[in-house]
């Protein structure tokens, strides 16, 4: 789409900028040529590779119909209805539920999701958590991520150097005072304008991609309740990995990250409550019931569900009359 590719290009633009005004703050004019063609390395590597950079990030593996035939054919049937090629499906070693997508492009694309969504999950929810991850991947939203993850994550790597005074050796030649000014400038405001820059153009992304992929698997209470469970479980089950790259943790379907002091502030996800009320305004829209979700909910276990609960209706995975796993 035109608007995401515009969305790219200027976080391209902004992030590099930030990236080189940290070299020439803290190394002067030789600082900025380095942070530039650093920059110019890393923007390349996320336009090219981000999809294999992103799933080595977080250790995911591909898996097929012979290892995992249910989640696959869900995937496959799913990407059929949203008229995508089918990506590569993963699986991430992970007791927390999440969920995530990456690749420039529908033709190089992956899913991925953890062992903990897998366990936790209905087979409704399920097919609600998959299908916005393709909604991501139909609106090329997947560029956007990679290229925030990497560009991001270099920012933050950048601020965490010059803590130790590693990175051109404290600017020694504005002299002890301006240098550390500098520095501290650089530490302090790089990565807080990097973080509002990912969180501008993510929060209307989540909102997108849940409407999108409420469409594609038909019903958007589906995802609606895989939202609450995933972040119920999110607060009281730690991703070491995402906690060790907090900069790619908008790639995630639910914010990953803990929540340590600034996590609300610099969220890169919108708050799960409201998204819960505008994919119920959509099941209003499409002309389906939202009676009883909230009390559901309320009893625990989910409104359709756990993983090894009979599904109430048959979902997009059914085939000859019968519903079936999205994993089994």
């Amino acid at each position: 789409m035109p608007m995401n590719f515009a969305k790219t290009g200027v976080l391209l633009i902004v992030l590099t900028g930030i990236f080189v005004a940290m070299g020439a703050l803290v190394g002067g004019q030789s600082g900025m040529v380095i942070a530039f063609l650093m920059a110019l390395v890393m923007n390349a590597l996320s336009l090219w590779k981000s999809d294999t950079m992103v799933l080595k990030m977080f250790r995911a593996r591909e898996v097929d119909e012979r290892t995992a035939p249910g989640y696959v054919s869900l995937v496959r049937q799913l990407a059929e209805q949203a008229d995508l090629p089918m990506p590569r499906v993963c699986i991430i070693d992970n007791p927390q539920p999440n969920a995530f997508a990456t690749g420039r492009s529908p033709g190089r694309a992956a899913v991925a999701a953890s062992t903990g969504l897998l366990d936790t999950l209905s087979r409704e929810e399920l097919a609600g958590v998959m299908a916005h991850e393709l909604a991501h991947i139909k609106n090329r939203d997947t560029l956007t991520m990679g290229v925030a993850a990497t560009i991001g994550g270099a920012i933050s790597m950048f601020a965490q150097y010059l803590q130790f005074g590693m990175l051109f050796g404290g600017n020694r030649d504005n002299g002890g005072g301006p240098g550390m000014l500098a520095t501290l400038v650089a530490m302090l405001v790089a990565p807080f304008a990097a973080m509002l820059v990912q969180m501008a153009i993510s929060r209307s992304r989540e909102y997108q991609a849940d409407r999108l992929g409420a469409m594609i698997c038909g019903n958007p209470m589906w995802l609606a309740s895989a939202l609450v469970k995933i972040n119920n479980a999110v607060r009281r089950t730690p991703n070491w990995q995402a906690e060790r790259i907090p900069a790619a943790a908008h790639v995630f379907i639910v914010n990953p990250l803990t929540g340590q002091g600034v996590d609300n502030l610099f969220s890169t996800h919108p708050n799960v409550e409201n998204r819960v009320r505008a994919l119920k305004e959509l099941a209003v829209e499409m002309g389906q019931t939202t009676a009883g979700f909230d009390e559901a909910l309320d009893a625990g276990g989910g409104a359709f569900g756990s993983a090894t609960q009979e599904p109430r209706a048959a979902g997009p995975w059914a085939r000859d009359g019968q519903s079936r796993g999205p994993w089994g």
